[in-house]
């Protein structure tokens, strides 16, 4: 099988549906002011926030300066039980080929390794090194269409995220099984979680198993954006 990862510029802005006037809104949703700021200008947000991506690489770090045991793991997280044999990522959505892939499947396709500073909304940072398959490839695989903008992720213990398609297909944002040079443990998100140097550590989750493309942003937006934070939570 044969892959092409690069996304033009011009798809890029057929799917973004960027525009030239916008409003930067920073920061996390933290007072009924700010949510109702948040909400009246979200489109203006996102289609800045996805333009100044432009998919420009994030600086990444040497494999010396990976903390291992930095990376927490929250408390009120319920582990699902994955069997990674039985393990199936979905992909479908407004796309021309709707597909199923094994973890074998994805570890049969390049490797991307990083190592990039995953950081918490809760005030924490540590500097991981991920390893799995870029997320583009994957949308590049399915054949999105046209008019797709939104990127919703499900996951297996009732998580779910929404993310613009303009973060989604940023280089650095992957699929990974791969932690530290090791494989993923499910604390951490096994078999398979989202990780990626432009979004907070909310918009990065676990043990996902279906990835649906949409032209529209559906009302529940994400589990923690339902509940008051940034629907874009970019960094």
């Amino acid at each position: 099988m044969t892959f092409k990862p690069v996304i033009s510029r011009r798809q890029l802005l057929q799917w973004s549906g960027l525009s030239g006037a916008s409003l930067l809104l920073g920061g996390c949703a933290t007072s009924l002011f700010s949510e109702q700021v948040g909400q009246a200008f979200e489109p203006l947000n996102q289609n800045l926030q996805a333009l100044l991506l432009s998919q420009k690489p994030v600086p990444e770090f040497p494999t010396s300066a990976i903390e291992p045991n930095k990376l927490l793991i929250n408390t009120f997280d319920t582990t699902p039980q994955i069997d990674p044999l039985q393990f199936r990522l979905q992909i479908q959505g407004e796309v021309n080929h709707p597909m199923q892939l094994s973890l074998a499947d994805l570890q049969t396709m390049p490797l991307t390794s990083m190592v990039i500073r995953h950081v918490c909304v809760e005030g924490w940072a540590a500097i991981v090194q991920w390893g799995g398959v870029r997320l583009q490839d994957l949308i590049h695989l399915a054949q999105p269409k046209s008019n797709v903008r939104y990127v919703y992720f499900k996951s297996a213990d009732g998580y779910y995220e929404s993310w613009d398609l303009a973060s989604a297909v940023h280089p650095q944002t992957l699929m990974v099984y791969q932690k530290n040079g090791a494989p993923l443990s499910i604390e951490n998100g096994a078999p398979l979680r989202l990780a990626s140097p432009v979004k907070l550590g909310y918009k990065q989750s676990k043990w996902v198993t279906q990835i649906t493309l949409l032209s529209q942003l559906m009302p529940m937006k994400g589990y923690w954006e339902d509940q008051g934070y940034e629907w874009f939570g970019g960094l």
